[in-house]
């Protein structure tokens, strides 16, 4: 079996245009993941001085580290499931606090082999980023392995964190 390489399907150019953004506008970042374990974080910190922006993250795969690090209620995840997008959204909340940062993102997801314990079905993903001004959370059906579930949800944070910064900037 060959290693992951989540950059087969990850463009390196959006990653680095991001940090880029980031920089300029003297923004810092932070990622909380369920569903990805760490590779948004890896996939930012694999480009050259994200740590210029990049300042840390949390991996909550179990709804206990989601209340316990992140703050989400557990009535929240009692009510809605971890996999939905008012977790996300309170993922990407606790997430900014903890670690004071201008954006926080957020995953959350089934990403196989099978549905969850609630029925969510494999695929179901949710991205959430949450500013000093506002909180968004986009929902995604993805088909695939495992890995290319994973990998799409990374894009998709990529993606939102993207819109993040154009929402900043047209307030400005």
């Amino acid at each position: 079996m060959s290693a992951f390489d989540p950059f087969v399907w990850i463009p390196r150019e959006s990653v680095s245009r991001l940090l880029e953004r980031l920089a300029g506008h003297g923004w810092r970042i932070a990622t909380a993941e369920s569903l990805t374990g760490g590779l948004l974080g890896a996939v930012l910190t694999s480009i050259p001085g994200a740590s210029r922006v990049y300042v840390g993250g949390i991996v909550s795969y179990c709804d206990d580290a989601k209340r316990s690090l992140l703050g989400v209620p557990a009535s929240l995840l009692e009510m809605c499931g971890a996999v939905s997008r008012e977790v996300a959204v309170a993922m990407a909340g606790g997430c900014r606090q903890l670690f004071d940062a201008d954006l926080a993102m957020a995953t959350t997801g089934v990403a196989g082999p099978a549905a969850d314990a609630h029925g969510t079905a494999v695929g179901t993903v949710f991205v959430a980023y949450a500013t000093r001004q506002t909180c968004r959370a986009v929902g995604l059906s993805v088909d695939g392995t495992r890995d290319l579930i994973r990998s799409q949800s990374v894009i998709a944070a990529v993606a939102l964190a993207g819109e993040a910064m154009d929402d900043a900037e047209s307030v400005v």
